[in-house]
């Protein structure tokens, strides 16, 4: 079936050592949402609709408003944010505080955007200061983008293990501020992230044939929320694979807005 599921309570999370200590000491639960997770992605074309039946919604850190994270809260829903953590992206309201040291490549096909030197202090100390904008919006987690640079041309000579140490960077440093995390695309690393990140959202495995990288986290557990882009009528082709695969998976249009087809 292609239609919405109704919404129903948000999957229960699960505690680890990672977990943020709350005022009375205690561990802070960290989401963790398990496959059969229901969820709308909307980072363009605000208001964001919020009439999908979706247990979490992802929406842009800096341009979703507070009223709409409160609202979507009232109704029970999950909110995750989403930022770029390995791109500049020159109309952010932190744009000006990137070293020029720190901005490599433009992004291929994404006007505006550079390969950031995920090595560099300063980028590091923006990315958690971000991280504390998600808290300050009581966001429940965080989808940070571009985590797979070194796979790209990003102008610098930083390699797998240097693009490691700064996914692992950022789930700690969420993980500490009780932040889920997710991790975008990056798939031929997922077997040492596996342990570190709470789910995983890829775009077009389908259409790459990558899809088997992804099993890791169905095989333990944890939700991989997964987007092929096109419009009406892929869904008949992709939502039998995705389905027999345990994703959840949306078609959507490229630019991100509310429209989607979800194939559970």
């Amino acid at each position: 079936m292609l239609e919405d599921p109704a919404v129903d309570p948000a999957p229960e999370t699960v505690e680890d050592a990672d977990d943020a200590p709350d005022e009375d000491g205690a561990p802070t639960p960290v989401w963790r949402p398990v496959p059969g997770t229901s969820w709308q992605w909307q980072l363009t074309d605000l208001p964001i609709d919020r009439s999908f039946d979706a247990q979490m919604y992802d929406i842009d850190l800096f341009d979703a408003p507070q009223a709409t994270i409160d609202a979507l809260h009232a109704e029970g829903r999950i909110v995750i944010c989403y930022f770029s953590a390995g791109s500049y992206e020159e109309w952010r309201d932190d744009a000006d505080r990137f070293p020029s040291t720190a901005l490599g490549n433009d992004l291929d096909g994404w006007a505006g955007e550079r390969w950031l030197d995920v090595r560099n202090a300063t980028v590091r100390t923006i990315m958690t200061d971000r991280l504390d904008l998600a808290v300050a919006k009581q966001c429940d987690g965080v989808e940070p983008d571009n985590v797979d640079g070194y796979t790209n041309d990003p102008g610098f000579d930083f390699d797998g293990t240097d693009q490691l140490d700064y996914n692992r960077f950022l789930a700690s440093e969420a993980h500490a501020r009780g932040l889920s995390i997710g991790l975008k695309n990056d798939l031929d690393q997922i077997g040492d992230l596996i342990d570190t990140f709470d789910w995983a959202l890829n775009e077009e495995c389908f259409s790459y044939g990558e899809c088997d990288l992804l099993a890791p986290f169905i095989d333990a557990g944890k939700a991989v929320f997964q987007v092929e882009y096109g419009g009406a009528g892929l869904e008949s082709t992709i939502c039998p694979q995705a389905n027999a695969r345990n994703f959840d998976t949306l078609i959507k249009r490229w630019d991100l807005d509310a429209w989607r087809i979800s194939c559970r």
